[in-house]
């Protein structure tokens, strides 16, 4: 398979990387995670200056086209940024779940605004009881006339605090634990019984617990078709997982990076750590991980926009748990070969390393897709 990027994707790439180079860094971060929300908006409206925001979306609902590499692309480059813009919430998973599963006169309002920077998106899908599995759901939502009414408790939803619309999975049938009878809806986030308590995440992100009590919505705002959601989440999520590995494939590569500048001007007995094979043999190792995580993640990407959804998925299970693993090894080494100074807040090593933490965590871990992959075999 070719991986060679066509020109408008090297833009992208090229675009990105002296963004966050030149405009962004820790300092810049720290700024925007103290703003209401813990981003910055006028950061934000760059974002969909530069077409970003716009990438997936047809060109004829505000877009700019585009597919699930050049998203892969902007989230590397993100990764080795350190961006807390909301990207992952309202492009990602927002966006998808409205392309796939809105109607046409919902995707001709919302898609605009969304690729102007105008509209945020959460998705609430995940229960205290539910770890990683999607099916498992007690929030509920009954026909009520000719809408439904949600009632449940939903947990880490990156960035609902922020959002004006989450897109919510409830069961409208069957057990807990059932496959089919999961609707998904698109809801406004200042409806009349829904309230977001809205909290940090270690990587200094944001996410929220939404509480539907008695939250009424008509018909429209069904996503997708009545007690068939599920497919349409699984689709999202992962999407979301083969793009949080090419995240973390930045992460990785600027930690390595980092570490091997840092080997090269730290001396001990006269010499500079870089010149230690064991230490040589430890940063290579670093470097292996990360191309084959990256290799792996724009696998899944390809495969994403495919019509295999099989072959979708054991991709994005491949790239997500390769990325887990690989996190942990390149995190652990780059605080380790600091001396330790990588824990420190005043160095990048261990904001990288919090945000892999935290990528491994979301969208099922390492363990999860290992056992999804053995189903899968």
């Amino acid at each position: 398979m070719n991986f060679t990027f066509s020109d408008e994707q090297i833009l992208i790439r090229d675009m990105a990387e002296r963004f966050f180079r030149d405009d962004y860094g820790l300092e810049a971060r720290r700024r925007h995670q103290a703003l209401p929300g813990g981003f910055c908006r006028d950061t934000w409206a760059r974002f969909a200056d530069m077409g970003w925001l716009a990438l997936g979306i047809p060109e004829d609902l505000g877009g700019i086209g585009g597919g699930t590499v050049d998203m892969a692309i902007l989230m590397e480059a993100m990764g080795g940024g350190l961006a807390v813009e909301p990207f992952l919430a309202t492009v990602v998973l927002g966006g998808t779940l409205i392309r796939d599963g809105a109607s046409p006169d919902i995707q001709a309002d919302l898609l605009p605004r969304l690729a102007a920077g105008e509209l945020h998106l959460s998705f609430a899908y995940s229960e205290a009881q539910s770890r990683y599995d999607l099916n498992d759901m007690r929030t509920r939502a009954k026909a009520d006339g000719g809408g439904f009414v949600l009632d449940g408790v939903k947990t880490v939803a990156f960035h609902a605090g922020t959002a004006d619309k989450i897109a919510v999975t409830a069961r409208t049938s069957g057990g807990e634990r059932d496959d089919g009878g999961i609707t998904l809806f698109l809801v406004d986030a200042d409806a009349p019984g829904l309230t977001v308590t809205d909290y940090p995440t270690v990587d200094g992100l944001r996410a929220g617990d939404v509480a539907l009590d008695g939250v009424r919505v008509d018909a429209e705002a069904v996503l997708g078709a009545v007690d068939g959601g599920l497919a349409l989440a699984e689709t999202a999520i992962d999407r979301a997982a083969a793009l949080v590995s090419a995240e973390a494939a930045g992460l990785m590569a600027a930690l390595t990076r980092d570490t091997v500048a840092f080997l090269k001007e730290r001396k001990q007995f006269g010499r500079p750590l870089g010149d230690f094979q064991a230490l040589q043999h430890r940063a290579t190792e670093m470097y292996m991980d990360t191309e084959l995580t990256r290799s792996l993640a724009y696998m899944a990407a390809v495969r994403q926009d495919g019509d295999d959804r099989a072959a979708a998925r054991r991709a994005a299970s491949q790239a997500k748990a390769k990325a887990g693993q690989a996190g942990r090894l390149i995190g652990q080494e780059a605080v380790q070969l600091h001396g330790g100074m990588g824990v420190t807040d005043e160095m990048p090593v261990g904001h990288y390393f919090k945000r892999l933490t935290l990528i491994d965590h979301s969208f099922g871990d390492r363990a999860h897709h290992l056992d999804r992959l053995a189903d899968m075999a």
